[in-house]
């Protein structure tokens, strides 16, 4: 913030957590300024009648909002927080509020809308303009005070709405206001735009790494080798060396199961062996799980102990689940939702492993429509084709699959740590201008570059 002046003079605000403030500014809590929750009451049979916009909380976020729902509000009119156009609208339930879904309504059909109840409508007086409002919210010491008063249990937890309307605040006056908005409008769109080219570098990487794994697994290194039809559609053409076979011809599969937890004390207490859910798989090398069970347990029951360098495939849990994968690290038993590939010397572990990442959107196309919930079974994995290369081939394709990811993982934390540290700036910037800990009156929006509109001789 040093490139920013501050004000000549400043005040004990007589706040703690807010300190010194500008001479100029007034001290008042937000109940003053604007009014939280506006009654629906002044809305005219007439009106009733009509259309509006809907937004359920997932479609508000940080200074977004989808407006792709349009209701009656004659359905909607008792149950639903009403808003209006220009209103200021933030979450007040964990943890979207905690991640600043706030924004200003605008292109509401017939102006109004109605949404969750999980939301809290603030619409600015004579005395404060709705942009200052929507960052006023966002500041850091507000947040924070608020997400320390939140009352409810787990993930029903609320700010209450008393807590907003007592919040002191520091106010210059309106046209300052608008001023300090513009500036962050202004500022922070630059470093949002900053965010999003790193969001998409992300993406990008992401893309290339699952597009590298695929072809690795499926095609091999050496881009000259002679090619064959592999038989399986999905699958197309694979190095002319190459094995393509159902995974049981090659290697055995197993389950597990859940022993009783009415019986916590013999199956769980002070248990020393591994127990694996496919909510433990995490699509990589799997190194440790939360969950032991007991010997007896696996002696009384189907939990049988898998070697390490097991692949385990989760079969149950529709579109979310099926497919999440793990490398085992170490001897563990498996719940029944979990198929355990056993390993063997047909396969190099991590080549399989990676080969079953590449084949996981398949699993979904063997599900459906087998139920509601679509799962896969043992049989399916059973059934399933593989490739097949020599074992020579097998570990010099895990290692530069293994090479590349180190390459990837590298690229992936470095734009991180950039949309980290652009969030904490975007953040700081936000409650210094709001504070007053910066001048911003004599700011100006740097002049437009004016297009080249001379055609090309």
């Amino acid at each position: 913030m040093s490139k920013y002046q501050k004000y000549a003079e400043y005040k004990d605000s007589g706040v703690a957590w807010l300190g010194e403030i500008p001479s100029s500014w007034d001290l008042v809590p937000i109940k003053y300024i604007a009014i939280l929750n506006p009654k629906k009451s002044g809305l005219g049979l007439q009106t009733k009648l009509g259309k509006c916009s809907f937004i359920p909380m997932d479609k508000l976020k940080l200074n977004s909002i989808v407006l792709d729902e349009m209701r009656n509000i004659g359905e909607v009119f008792e149950g639903y927080t009403y808003f209006e156009n220009n209103d200021v609208l933030m979450a007040k339930v964990t943890p979207c509020f905690e991640n600043k879904n706030i924004a200003i309504a605008k292109e509401l059909v017939n102006g109004i809308g109605f949404g969750s109840s999980e939301i809290y409508v603030l619409r600015s007086n004579h005395l404060s303009n709705n942009r200052f409002l929507y960052y006023r919210l966002q500041e850091t010491t507000f947040m924070d005070i608020a997400t320390a008063a939140m009352t409810g249990a787990g993930g029903l937890k609320r700010v209450p709405a008393d807590i907003i309307n007592s919040y002191s605040i520091a106010k210059p006056d309106i046209q300052e206001q608008i001023q300090i908005a513009a500036f962050l409008d202004h500022e922070t769109a630059k470093i949002d735009s900053l965010i999003e080219k790193q969001q998409s570098l992300i993406a990008l990487l992401k893309e290339k790494r699952q597009a590298v794994i695929s072809h690795a697994v499926t095609k091999g290194l050496n881009p000259n080798a002679p090619m064959k039809d592999s038989g399986v559609e999905w699958l197309g053409e694979v190095p002319e060396h190459w094995d393509v076979s159902k995974l049981k011809w090659k290697t055995f599969t197993t389950s597990g199961s859940t022993p009783s937890t009415s019986k916590y004390s013999l199956y769980y207490e002070d248990g020393d062996i591994p127990w694996i859910r496919t909510t433990d798989l995490n699509n990589g090398i799997l190194e440790e799980t939360p969950i032991s069970i007991t010997k007896r347990a696996v002696a009384e029951t189907a939990c049988s102990v898998l070697p390490k360098k097991s692949i385990l495939i989760a079969m149950y849990g529709g579109a979310g689940s099926i497919g999440k994968h793990a490398l085992l690290e170490f001897e563990s038993t498996i719940n029944q939702a979990v198929c355990g590939i056993l390993p063997n010397s047909n396969f190099h572990p991590e080549f399989l492993h990676r080969f079953y990442e590449f084949y996981r959107p398949f699993w979904m196309i063997e599900a459906a429509g087998t139920r509601k919930d679509p799962n896969i079974g043992q049989d399916q994995v059973k059934e399933s084709k593989v490739v097949i290369p020599a074992a020579e081939e097998q570990k010099a394709i895990s290692n530069y699959i293994i090479e590349m990811q180190n390459n990837f993982d590298s690229l992936t934390s470095k734009a991180e740590s950039a949309i980290a540290l652009m969030q904490e700036r975007r953040t700081a910037l936000i409650s210094a201008a709001v504070t007053g800990k910066i001048d911003v009156r004599d700011w100006q929006a740097p002049a437009q570059t004016e297009p080249n509109l001379e055609c090309s001789a």
